[in-house]
């Protein structure tokens, strides 16, 4: 019961702003244009800050386990790889090829890291999970840029491979997140009162993101990429994280390393995802649906992993 109540706890609050995002639609509050504008302040503002201001605030010093952040990185590095030749296959539309790859590799560490850990072994505990979010979300922006840039359509040549890395180093997650790491590095702090607006924005980051997610969500086209979705959300929520966990927990990996695994394959795909397939010429609707639908039944999922961990004593 107390893992259900956590999954709960943590899926439900996602839920609910993206209800109200669609009320909002529903009763004409907002029309489509202006949550397209808001979708670019959410991509090219908000997340950034949000993105810099979790990264800037961790505490590198806490809890650096070079080991498994190798493994992580590895990890999702090699999930990547194996959607980058398996989706082609089943999937022709280029615009969902690479919203497909990202829904099943980047989660919602975010929002579902630092909840899940604290929620289940303390906030003594969240150092690992804080180290390896500010390695782990840049490389998520990184990879993500590379898939949508890779398969926006076109030959792929010099000139390709050069439009991908001007991606890549415009793209705003990924300039805030070097930014963040940057300061991180070379220990520069700003002073309180410089940062009071960066708290702010961040916190206005997710609640619009997935207000603007819900109120562009359309249930009457989902049976158009039913298939998709049922593919990636098997993925995303079940096959890649029991195959990373099961791995980890075979190499020796128990307690908090465990439990930062979970959070970070066992999550929902990222809401930014959402924002930056719009952004960058992706199916937004297609990863929307996928946001929307990974969030939803992470409920079930998460719940089954945390009640399989605790029986087999691996936290």
């Amino acid at each position: 019961m107390e893992s259900l109540i956590l999954a709960l706890e943590v899926v439900f609050p996602l839920l609910f702003l993206m209800v109200v995002g669609y009320a909002m639609n529903y009763f004409k509050l907002c029309d489509e244009n202006n949550f397209e504008v808001l979708n670019k302040l959410v991509f090219k503002i908000f997340l950034p800050v949000l993105l810099f201001y979790n990264v800037y605030k961790t505490d590198i010093a806490d809890a650096i386990n070079p080991p498994l952040m190798l493994f992580c990185v590895t990890a999702v590095v090699a999930v990547v790889a194996v959607m980058f030749v398996f989706i082609p296959i089943i999937e022709k539309d280029n615009k969902k090829r690479g919203v497909m790859i990202q829904g099943i590799f980047r989660s919602n560490f975010v929002l579902f890291g630092l909840p899940v850990t604290i929620s289940l072994l303390g906030e003594a505990n969240v150092g690992v999970t804080s180290v390896l979010i500010a390695v782990v979300v840049p490389l998520f922006n990184v990879l993500a840029v590379v898939c949508l840039e890779f398969f926006r359509g076109g030959k792929f040549d010099t000139k390709k491979l050069l439009h991908i890395l001007k991606g890549i180093v415009t793209n705003p997650l990924i300039i805030a997140s070097t930014l963040g790491v940057l300061c991180l590095v070379f220990n520069i702090k700003f002073p309180d009162f410089a940062m009071k607006g960066v708290i702010d924005i961040s916190k206005i980051a997710t609640p619009l993101a997935l207000i603007v997610l819900g109120g562009t969500f359309k249930f009457k086209k989902i049976s158009a990429n039913l298939g998709r979705i049922i593919l990636v959300t098997v993925f995303k929520l079940v096959i890649v994280p029991a195959a990373v966990i099961s791995i980890a927990a075979f190499v020796g990996y128990r307690g908090a390393p465990i439990v930062t695994m979970l959070s970070m394959f066992a999550s929902p795909t990222a809401v930014s995802s959402f924002t930056m397939a719009q952004q960058m010429e992706g199916d937004g609707e297609l990863a929307g649906q996928i946001v929307v639908c990974t969030t939803v039944f992470s409920i079930i999922t998460i719940f089954a992993f945390v009640v399989c961990l605790k029986s087999l004593n691996l936290f």
